[in-house]
């Protein structure tokens, strides 16, 4: 055995690395009841980890490693940096929660756990072959099921639980049928030799609907987001914008290349199933948006419809172009919409609990800041220019249409921008209620933990930047181009 071959794995041995020490120091020091020193350790150590990646993809065309099983390539790696990059936006944000309430009993199992789910979508993005791919699928959701149980004092993180479990291993059954399908028909679980054996027929098309199926319900795709607003409602509120936004990345990320690198030669069937896909999920989500008036069952459908948004760079026929796009949005809504999770996680903790959008009138009056901040990440989510969303969104239809003179991509298009003003009608509903609402009982002034200031100054120079600065672009441009 060539153990040189786990140089390619660095992002990975980082993470059992993190790990193992997060374990050590949790256990051995279980008994003390003031551990001020564990998160920032986590933090620094998930800050070592985005370097590490970050500088790890450049130089690298790419590896097949043991057998053909793993691929190490520098889109994968980007990724991961993007993806460490938001997880350890969300570790931050979590330290209030964390040390604050009855979750602190369960500080070392939140960092573990968090670390496993990254560790089991690291294996996810990087597999050749269909059962590493779903090793890593599982090895990221069942964790994530204990985290949405986490905080076990309320009913309704149990219930949110029940629910993501149930959906994930239906959702898994349904793959694990549809790759029998596959195997069955080709004879071969290997991403490159798939591709060779591939044709059209009835079995091929079954099993790749049922492994997209399995995956849209990963990514909260209509028809398979029944399970996503609830879940987002029961969740720990750190959770659930971990949820939102790291896991719908790299779910989305490992759907796109296996669309165009193993599927490639079915395209005209997968692409009609993910304009249909894409379609339901923008405009059904949107629709339902409105109708919310518990924060986080709002932000559920807003995650549902950006999931729609990233994937229209799967009806594009540029493979560079679209992965581009794909990673340059997860990056631009980790920024905005962790910003959001974090000023709706501070309103939870100072006003005994609520997350619905009453808690939020008048706010302007009291907490003039954080009504802004708030206001900066709706606006780039909802893409309305100079933010950093107008500029993701741009690039995901242009890479949707891919300079193609066809009526069904701009058709498709013109629908995610004719949503896209509906969008902007329900984020400005948060907007209105913050500034023009009057509640004699409104938020009462509050100072937010030093770990929340860092992280909606992160989040809002990435709102007002990332747009901007063209080099971030073109890195991962380059990235997704050496793959």
């Amino acid at each position: 055995m060539n153990y040189g071959q786990f140089l390619y794995m660095i992002p990975e041995a980082m993470l059992v690395a993190i790990l193992v020490i997060v374990f050590i120091a949790d256990f051995a020091t279980s008994k003390q009841e003031n551990r001020k020193w564990f998160n920032p350790m986590v933090c620094l150590l998930l800050l070592a980890q985005l370097i590490i990646s970050f500088t790890s993809w450049g130089g690298a065309e790419g590896a097949t490693l043991f057998g053909g099983m793993y691929h190490a390539t520098p889109a994968a790696n980007m990724m991961k940096s993007v993806l460490t990059f938001g997880t350890l936006i969300c570790v931050m944000q979590a330290r209030n929660w964390l040390t604050n309430t009855d979750a602190k009993l369960t500080e070392g199992e939140f960092y573990m756990l968090t670390v496993s789910t990254l560790l089991g979508m690291f294996m996810m993005m990087s597999a050749g072959d269909f059962l590493m791919f779903f090793l890593g699928l599982e090895m990221a959701s069942v964790p994530m099921g204990c985290m949405v149980a986490l905080d076990k004092w309320r009913n309704d993180s149990a219930e949110a639980a029940a629910k993501f479990i149930l959906t994930a291993t239906f959702s898994s059954g349904v793959m694990l049928y549809g790759i029998s399908f596959l195997y069955g028909a080709t004879g071969t679980l290997y991403f490159e030799d798939f591709a060779k054996a591939i044709n059209n027929t009835p079995m091929v098309i079954m099993g790749m609907v049922f492994f997209v199926a399995g995956l849209g319900f990963k990514i909260s795709l209509v028809p398979f987001h029944f399970w996503t607003a609830d879940t987002y409602q029961g969740a720990p509120t750190t959770v659930t914008g971990y949820l939102s936004v790291i896991s719908k990345g790299a779910a989305a990320f490992t759907l796109v290349a296996v669309l165009y690198k193993v599927f490639a030669a079915i395209m005209p069937y997968w692409t009609v199933m993910m304009m249909i896909l894409v379609v339901l999920s923008i405009t059904i989500a949107n629709l339902m948006a409105i109708r919310q008036t518990e924060l986080k069952r709002f932000m559920a459908f807003s995650s549902i419809s950006q999931a729609g948004y990233i994937m229209l760079v799967a009806i594009g026929g540029n493979y560079v172009m679209s992965m581009t796009a794909l990673m340059y949005y997860v990056l631009i809504y980790i920024v905005a919409n962790m910003a959001v999770f974090a000023i709706i996680a501070s309103v939870e903790n100072a006003n005994g609990g609520r997350t619905d959008m009453e808690a939020y009138n008048g706010m302007y009056q009291k907490n003039p800041k954080m009504a802004f901040l708030m206001t900066l990440a709706l606006f780039s989510l909802g893409g309305i220019p100079p933010f950093a969303g107008m500029f993701s969104k741009f690039f995901v239809f242009l890479a949707a249409v891919d300079g193609r003179f066809t009526f069904w991509p701009y058709c498709i298009v013109f629908i995610a921008l004719v949503n896209t003003v509906v969008s902007l009608y329900y984020y400005l509903l948060i907007v209105k209620a913050m500034y023009i609402n009057n509640d004699s009982e409104a938020l009462p002034t509050f100072k937010m933990d030093c770990n929340t200031k860092l992280t909606l100054a992160v989040c809002t120079a990435g709102i007002l930047l990332f747009g901007v600065v063209s080099c971030i672009y073109e890195m991962l441009h380059a990235a997704a181009a050496a793959a």
